[in-house]
């Protein structure tokens, strides 16, 4: 195996995943085409893609989302896969493999969807309205050769959602440990992520930072792809922020708080904890999968539980750099290179034993 397809968007989580599983596997001697959905790159964005060795980069223009945009991606995907000699394709969205045979190994890494999101927002499954989506999901996990899931937790939703016949494999995201300088540590508490989503429950920490005696910031955006807005009374937004200014932030080593509902992995959290800040975060299955020991949990919409171990940690410095360091130690096992040695073994089982690579990842797994 020397070269696979990743087919990625261009923004949230799902960009960066991309770009750090890419550099993680030219380590390890794998080279990837990463085809990019939307319109043209930012020129940031493109020169850290090109930045990332033995990438090549195919800017697609395509709109997946748009009607019919699935099975205009994947033939495109299909083509392009064929034209770059790939041994394999990753897909980051299961609804592109749903009405398209690619003639290849095809590994699906499912991140988060409608249907999961819905359930665990309000507890119902998706409205039939939206039940096309659902459909068109299912389908693509079925064709699948393999599926991957961030935790081992949201695996188990996804199964039962869809009714796989197997769970999902488990493969934790990894991010590069943090490298900023740390300074003096901040009396303040800091989330981040898409605000306008309603799993954040950023609701419930409004509600807890109108009780706290510490500023509550956010950072990301607050307009939705709808264009709706969401506003809050007590909490300071900072908007959508780029990366070196969230190493600013986290370097201050803030109490960093996450009340979401719904959170596949979080790779928000992942940051904080590898800048030492302490952890405050909902008592969701995915959260304590990956950070059980080393958090304070609260249960998702308690505000009052929220308001009073945000007051507790701030109040015990000695607690809370504990904490914090404990967070650190976790995060360092979730880096780039640990996650491409695990995908890279997922992969090598997919091929034909002469294509396989000599493994280097079998080695790093």
């Amino acid at each position: 195996m020397n070269r696979i397809l990743i087919a990625t968007d261009p923004a949230g989580g799902v960009w960066q995943y991309s770009i750090d599983l890419a550099r993680g596997l030219s380590r390890l001697g794998i080279e990837t085409v990463l085809a990019v959905f939307g319109p043209a790159l930012p020129e940031r964005q493109r020169a850290l893609a090109l930045q990332v060795p033995g990438l090549s980069l195919v800017e697609t223009g395509l709109d997946r989302l748009a009607e019919g945009g699935e099975a205009r991606a994947g033939a495109a995907l299909a083509r392009l896969a064929h034209d770059c000699d790939v041994d394999l394709i990753q897909l980051n969205d299961p609804a592109l493999a749903a009405q398209t045979g690619f003639g290849m190994p095809v590994v699906i890494v499912h991140h988060s969807c409608a249907a999961t999101w819905w359930e665990a927002v309000n507890g119902t499954v998706l409205p039939n309205a939206l039940a096309w989506r659902t459909e068109l999901v299912a389908a693509g996990l079925e064709a699948a050769d393999a599926v991957v899931t961030p935790t081992a937790a949201f695996g188990e939703s996804v199964m039962q959602c869809y009714g796989l016949a197997e769970m999902p494999r488990t493969v934790h995201h990894g991010r590069v440990p943090f490298r900023g300088p740390h300074a003096a540590q901040h009396d303040f508490v800091f989330t981040a992520g898409r605000l306008w989503d309603e799993a954040k429950n950023l609701d419930t920490l409004d509600a807890a930072a109108g009780e706290v005696a510490v500023p509550v910031r956010a950072a990301g955006p607050l307009r939705g792809p709808n264009g709706s807005e969401i506003l809050f009374d007590n909490i300071d937004c900072l908007g959508a922020i780029d990366q070196d200014s969230l190493t600013r932030w986290l370097a201050a080593r803030p109490v960093f708080v996450s009340a979401a509902l719904y959170e596949p992995f979080g790779l928000s959290v992942l940051e904080a904890a590898s800048a030492g800040c302490a952890l405050i975060l909902s008592d969701i299955p995915t959260f304590r999968e990956l950070w059980d020991g080393v958090a304070v949990f609260v249960p998702a919409r308690d505000e009052h539980g929220f308001t009073d171990a945000i007051s507790a940690l701030v109040a015990d410095d000695f607690e809370r750099a504990v904490i914090g360091r404990a967070a650190r130690d976790r995060a360092a096992r979730f880096t780039p290179d640990a996650m491409a040695a695990q995908m890279a073994n997922i992969y090598r089982g997919l091929l034909p034993a002469v294509r396989r690579p000599i493994l280097a990842a079998a080695r790093a797994a």
